[in-house]
């Protein structure tokens, strides 16, 4: 990464779609924060999802857009959510350099009782169920999964619990979601929406600093709270964290650098250059021809409607149309 000058005023702020690395040196503390604009909106409007949907799936867009820009090869994360609410499937995938995807499934009756009842906040939508967080690095490699249960927390804390279950790094992680009505530059009523993050870990030169307790339920004492000498420095940067307003993650006003240098100032933040993330689908007319070229005689002729066969993707929302001799096995 090529570093910046740490002065703010002194270097280009970043702005929309970026993802700003950075790094506490007296905290110990790494991590990167952003702040989704044009990219969220575009995904978000061509599937016109209810507002408690819409929010769920942009939380996720920004958690996955935190830790897909922290791969350092070729590859793709996935992060899913499964469970037994009104949502019962969120999707989004980052897939290096810099795409990213997503979508959600939902029940439109029971998400209706979800909102008459008031428990239409995203976390809340989602249910009972897993958060699977899968790294595919390619054909001739074996992906790595990682799950964590959904247990009505809120996706920051869920996120939280998975680096501490999985990789035994403490980490904090803030997600925030703000839906904006304004108007565009001929006066007409405009909707659109923001999003914004920060992950920071806890990363000292001795490991034994980094010490985690383990997850409630193990062969402890089953009370559910856990009792341990947490390092000064990460307890610092966790309060420091927290402090940040919701608003303060999407106002565009305050930017992401400002916010670093607001929290982290005192113990000497630095910014490194900004990583660009873009609304693209890895979808293509090749890959779904792959796809159906599979299928049997039987299931293509089962497919077939008006004379051709029509696979929409979920995520884009583009439709392909085939003849079916084209797909249909010699």
């Amino acid at each position: 990464m090529t570093e910046t000058a740490p002065g703010l005023g002194e270097f280009d702020f970043a702005g929309d779609d970026q993802v700003v690395p950075f790094q506490v040196e007296g905290l110990d503390v790494r991590g990167r924060a952003v702040q989704l604009g044009p990219m969220l909106d575009a995904i978000l409007e061509r599937h016109s999802y209810p507002l408690p949907v819409a929010r769920l799936v942009a939380e996720t867009v920004v958690l996955t857009v935190l830790l897909g820009t922290s791969l350092k090869f070729e590859g793709k994360l996935i992060v899913q959510t499964q469970g037994d609410g009104p949502v019962d499937l969120v999707v989004a995938d980052f897939s290096t350099p810099d795409r990213v995807r997503a979508y959600a499934r939902y029940d439109e009756d029971a998400l209706a009782a979800a909102e008459k009842s008031g428990r239409a906040q995203p976390h809340e939508l989602l249910g009972n169920g897993v958060l699977a967080f899968t790294i595919d690095q390619g054909a001739h490699t074996q992906r790595y999964q990682g799950v964590v249960a959904l247990d009505g927390a809120t996706l920051e804390e869920i996120a939280g619990a998975y680096f501490r279950q999985s990789e035994q790094i403490p980490t904090r992680v803030r997600l925030a979601v703000a839906e904006l009505l304004d108007k565009d530059e001929n006066g007409k009523p405009r909707h659109r929406w923001r999003a914004g993050g920060m992950v920071a870990q806890f990363l000292p030169d001795a490991p034994d600093r980094m010490r985690q307790p383990d997850l409630p339920g193990g062969d402890g004492d089953g009370d559910g709270e856990d009792i341990f000498d947490e390092d000064d420095l990460w307890a610092e940067a966790k309060v420091m964290v927290e402090t940040i307003d919701t608003d303060e993650l999407t106002d565009p006003t305050v930017g992401t650098e400002r916010l670093l240098y607001r929290l982290f100032h005192e113990r000497g933040v630095r910014v490194y250059e900004p990583q660009a993330v873009y609304d693209r689908c890895s979808c293509s007319r090749e890959k779904i021809r792959d796809v159906l070229v599979g299928l049997s005689d039987e299931d293509i002729e089962g497919s077939v409607e008006d004379g051709l066969i029509k696979v929409t993707c979920e995520f884009c929302s583009t439709t392909y149309r085939f003849e079916a001799s084209e797909v249909r096995s010699q």
